[in-house]
């Protein structure tokens, strides 16, 4: 990896908000999980989680490339998804057009938070309508009560980067360097991580000038062939 390629991956490692996330419930339109995917890599989140029965193919030209730097943590069901946000001490909202929802922008997004986006036609379920702690809502005054999905996700998005930003949250870097390094090898060594997991090698350590730092037992394993 050359070190210009090293320093960019850094720079937006060092901007990534884990703290920040997407819970996608049941989407299957293939072009708006793209969309809503590429918008998270561009305000930062670090990984995005969903519930669906069949995952929707990335579309590529959508997407741009965004998808193999944002991860993707499937759960069974909304329940195990929210609970597993919940042991992270997020607070969990959904978008959901009922009597107890606030305007998306009145909610604090410098708290860790996230956000459960509901199927294109029926949204939300009942069960992640009552396991969220708030439902938020976008104010319409026109004909339609809903905007599509992956337009709503960038909306709600770019309010949680603007309040983050305006706390200087993009100015102290959250990810552990466990996870950086994770990134830059997946990332600066795309055709040597294939081989990593195909034979479940360990990852090694990039260094400052974005070289693989590792032990000659490490390098005969990658090059022996089955």
């Amino acid at each position: 990896m050359s070190p210009e390629r090293y320093a960019r991956i850094r720079h937006f490692l060092s901007l990534r908000q884990p703290s920040l996330t997407l819970c996608l419930e049941q989407l299957h339109k293939p072009h708006n999980v793209s969309a809503i995917v590429r918008s998270c890599d561009a305000v930062g989140v670090y990984e995005v989680h969903a519930v669906w029965d069949k995952k929707p193919e990335i579309r590529k030209s959508t997407a741009m490339g965004s998808e193999n730097w944002v991860y993707t943590k499937e759960h069974l069901c909304i329940a195990d998804a929210v609970s597993h946000l919940k042991t992270q001490n997020m607070q969990v909202l959904v978008t959901n057009l009922s009597e107890t929802a606030v305007d998306f922008r009145d909610i604090d997004y410098t708290l860790p938070t996230a956000i459960i986006l509901g199927q294109e036609k029926h949204g939300a379920t009942e069960e992640a309508v009552a396991a969220a702690d708030q439902d938020i809502i976008i104010p319409m005054v026109g004909m339609v009560q809903s905007l599509n999905v992956s337009v709503a996700a960038a909306l709600i998005l770019y309010e949680a980067q603007r309040q983050r930003q305006l706390a200087g949250m993009y100015k102290i870097q959250q990810l552990t360097e466990q996870a950086c390094q994770k990134m830059l090898f997946e990332g600066g060594f795309p055709k040597l991580r294939e081989v990593c997991d195909r034979k479940g090698l360990p990852y090694p350590h990039i260094d400052t000038n974005g070289h693989i730092h590792a032990d000659e037992t490490w390098w005969k394993k990658i090059q022996l062939t089955r």
